[in-house]
């Protein structure tokens, strides 16, 4: 009998550890082109891999969009104003455009960094990316980033306790081939599933009767208190409204209020009735000017100013002005007014 040998396939490679050897894309500018590193990192690229090439402008302008998941690593090379110009503006849509042309665990490296980019690993975090090295404090440093082998936002279904546990399951296959027969056997084992349990809802009775208000530990809850049953008398009276004495020396207050209870009123009321009358007399001196009258007199034009309203007139002058009055009109010391107006006179007009 034939001796017959047995290899068994070794495992793949971890699915931590990306293809080297997959598409490339390189991406440089114009200046980049001009020193020549761009030109130097294509050559050697190409030595290992199939490579594209793409200017920065044609992704930041939005000339061209990437294939999703087509390439395995992308290179970029820029001179330091580019990435000054791209944190200024544009890096973050140019990082998820990046992030959506490279293949589950491809990787992502930007080299001929500056010191001045220290918020570059934090953008590329935002952007979905994992850095895997980042740049140290010498000029020309890189950045070496990877796209999470998960896509972005997957969701995963929760199983609650006691619901059926059926899941799928994945399939290991161990393969053994015989040189002097040819043929294959595979074993399929399936992995046991295991489901996610959420966590249990507690009972709501107790939860409920951690906020009851109870007098002990061993008593029943206590009846609701009546809000009403806490208030007094004089809680509930209605406040009356007062303000302070009336200080005379203080600033006075525009007006007293109704139901002025401070003393302002009597203020006011004997301020009115001590005030001096002063009447415009266009006879004095020829060219008109004021003079004082006496109480009496004061009366009087106060009386005959309440009874202007009602006014007649034998003569019809009265109704003009003193010029037109005769020296025994009732209404004499008033300013003119028209039949039926209301007539006032302010007496405190003691600034003449």
């Amino acid at each position: 009998m034939a001796p017959t040998a047995v290899y068994t396939q070794k495992d793949s490679p971890s699915s931590s550890q990306p293809s080297s050897k997959g598409p490339a894309l390189a991406i440089g500018s114009l200046e980049t082109a001009q020193d020549g590193k761009y030109q130097s990192l294509i050559t050697e690229l190409e030595a290992t891999r199939q490579v594209d090439k793409l200017l920065l402008d044609r992704l930041v302008d939005g000339a061209t969009t990437l294939e999703p998941s087509k390439y395995n690593s992308v290179h970029v090379t820029l001179a330091s104003s580019d990435y000054q110009s791209l944190q200024e503006s544009t890096l973050r849509s140019l990082l998820t455009q990046l992030l959506t042309g490279l293949t589950p665990l491809g990787t992502l490296h930007l080299l001929n960094l500056t010191d001045g980019l220290k918020t570059l690993p934090s953008e590329l975090t935002l952007s979905g990316f994992l850095v895997l090295s980042a740049a140290g404090e010498n000029p020309g440093d890189s950045i070496v980033a990877q796209k999470p082998a998960h896509a972005i936002g997957a969701s995963v279904s929760l199983k609650k306790r006691g619901s059926a546990t059926t899941t799928s399951t994945t399939a290991f296959v161990t393969t053994t081939t015989t040189t002097s027969t040819s043929t294959t056997t595979a074993t399929v084992t399936s992995a046991p599933s295991v489901p996610l349990l959420l966590r249990k809802r507690g009972d709501p009775a107790k939860k409920k009767a951690l906020w009851a208000l109870t007098t002990d530990a061993s008593a029943s809850p206590s009846t609701k208190i009546d809000a009403d049953a806490l208030l007094t008398a004089e809680d509930k009276a209605r406040p009356v409204p007062t303000c302070a004495p009336v200080d005379r020396s203080a600033p006075r207050r525009k007006k007293a209020c109704k139901n002025c209870s401070c003393g302002l009123a009597e203020l006011e009321e004997e301020e009115k009735r001590n005030a001096p009358v002063v009447v415009i007399d266009s006879s004095i001196d020829g060219e008109g000017g004021a003079k004082a009258v006496d109480k009496a007199e004061r009366e009087r034009l106060l009386e005959a100013a309440k009874n202007a309203p009602k006014a007649t007139s034998s003569c019809g002058s009265c109704f003009l002005g003193d010029a037109f009055r005769c020296a025994g009109c009732p209404y004499l010391g008033l300013p003119a007014f028209k039949p039926g107006e209301k007539v006032e006179i302010d007496f405190g007009m003691d600034d003449f």
